[in-house]
């Protein structure tokens, strides 16, 4: 192996013979550069945020379209550096936490690389349907998308055109994230050079021994971040799951905010002091996971087994009513896990229920896995996930115990315009079409009814 200095050379060169042929780095490698660019044009979109009269953003997206975001919303909130707008971030199809958004007092992003994504589509036509004022609105899209055109004939406030290089999970220095960075206060010239500043070699090291652990058979990534910056661990997981996680290879990103260890842990402990610092994080692990991807033989920027759980719930969609799925009685969980559990395994904590149960998951996520011998355990809303650690669930190693939360009934009667099927009807059968898919790579699944998680804790 080359050592670490040539390797961030070929990085920073865009060799695309650092991973296995054939590879999409040809068109995927822009984040290398967008930091720069996006610095140049941090004046621009701080004037652009000083002219939006509304405090709070509500911004519609999913994947890298919204995690980055929800950072960068949270970690100013919490560390209260700075003032700034709220920042609403809706990456769920669950129709209780869609009708609470404060939409009526609210500037709207609507945010979408390719501008064909079901869920921000339905969004946004849901959003107009309470917000009508095309001027309360800006789009964030790749360039020519059905998104672009759409919001140009809408004449909506700005269209904000990313370059088209570079994938969802590496977008966050670009429009994607700084946009909403710029609204929510933060100096975005800061965030770009403290990105700018990473020390890519340190970055590559810590791919390679990230990649290296995970040939081992530490392939558990457990990122120990302080509970002020507890958001991060949403953007590392998709960064790290969707990069690495094909071909039956792959890093289970575990995030938590204390120490967890074991025989297949790789613990990192990521400790920034300040806000800005996510400008330094964000690009720092860019570069790893990019690394991370040349050790493992994989293309970390492709995501081959995404479109299984959309094709899937789109058939269900086409064929309703919704089919019966078999479940099982909450209390069976921990003994299902115990009887399915091998050396190696992790638990997928899977909720497709409303937000706002944070607590209650991090709660269940932690007895399940002081339960079972410290067993890496993760735990995340759908359909989030589906967008974020699903390609690591489908297409990496057959270690996953999947556990698929799935509400009784709807958390609400909420319609969605032009569709002949409501909210609930969608979440329903984005559950039941990831269900499909997880059987169909023979992973281990327990689906269980309930909108209570304290029965399962």
């Amino acid at each position: 192996m080359a050592d670490t200095p040539e390797l961030a050379r070929r990085l920073e060169a865009r060799d695309a013979t650092l991973w296995p042929e054939p590879n999409v780095s040809a068109n995927r490698l822009g984040w290398l550069e967008v930091p720069r660019e996006i610095e140049r044009e941090a004046r621009r979109l701080s004037s652009f945020a000083d002219s939006i009269d509304q405090d709070t953003v509500v911004l519609l997206g999913m994947g890298g379209s919204s995690l980055g975001p929800a950072v960068l919303a949270s970690v100013r909130d919490r560390l209260g550096e700075f003032e700034g707008r709220r920042i609403v971030v809706c990456d769920t199809t669950d129709p209780k936490t869609i009708s609470e958004l404060p939409l009526e007092d609210a500037f709207i992003l609507v945010s979408s690389k390719s501008g064909t994504t079901l869920e921000p589509n339905v969004l946004f036509d849901y959003a107009r349907s309470r917000v009508s004022d095309p001027t309360r609105y800006a789009i964030i899209t790749d360039p020519g998308t059905p998104l672009e055109q759409h919001a140009s004939e809408l004449g909506v406030r700005h269209v904000f055109s990313n370059r088209p290089d570079i994938g969802g999970r590496y977008s966050v220095l670009s429009y994607f994230g700084m946009v909403p960075a710029a609204l929510a206060g933060y100096d975005v010239a800061e965030l770009c050079g403290r990105a700018l500043d990473t020390d890519r070699e340190e970055a590559v090291e810590l791919g390679l021994a990230m990649g290296q652990a995970a040939v081992e058979g530490r392939d558990k990534a457990t990122i120990v971040v302080s509970e002020r910056f507890g958001a991060f661990g949403l953007w590392i997981e998709q960064l790290i799951a969707e990069s690495t996680g094909k071909q039956g290879r792959g890093c289970v990103p575990v995030p938590t905010t204390e120490l967890e260890t074991g025989d297949d842990r790789h613990v990192i402990e990521v400790s920034p002091s300040a806000a800005h610092e996510l400008g330094e994080q964000f690009f720092r692990f860019e570069l790893a996971i990019a690394m991370a991807g040349h050790v493992l033989a994989i293309d970390p920027f492709d995501e081959p087994n995404v479109a299984e759980s959309k094709a899937n719930t789109n058939r269900v969609l086409d064929s309703l009513p919704l089919p019966d799925v078999a479940s099982s009685p909450t209390s069976k969980l921990l003994e299902w896990i115990t009887t399915q559990r091998r050396p190696g395994d992790y638990v997928s904590i899977q909720a497709y229920l409303p937000f706002g149960q944070d607590a209650q998951l991090e709660a269940l996520r932690r007895r399940v896995r002081d339960l079972n011998d410290g067993i890496a355990t993760t735990a995340g809303y759908g359909p989030r996930f589906l967008h974020s650690t699903g390609q690591l669930h489908k297409g990496g190693p057959n270690s996953i115990l999947a556990v698929q939360i799935v509400a009784p009934g709807p958390s609400a009667e909420l319609p969605i315009p032009g569709k002949s099927y409501d909210f609930a009807t969608l979440i329903a059968a984005q559950s039941i079409g990831d269900h499909e898919s997880l059987l169909a790579h023979d992973r281990r699944v327990f689906r269980v009814v309930t909108d209570d998680l304290n029965e399962l804790a």
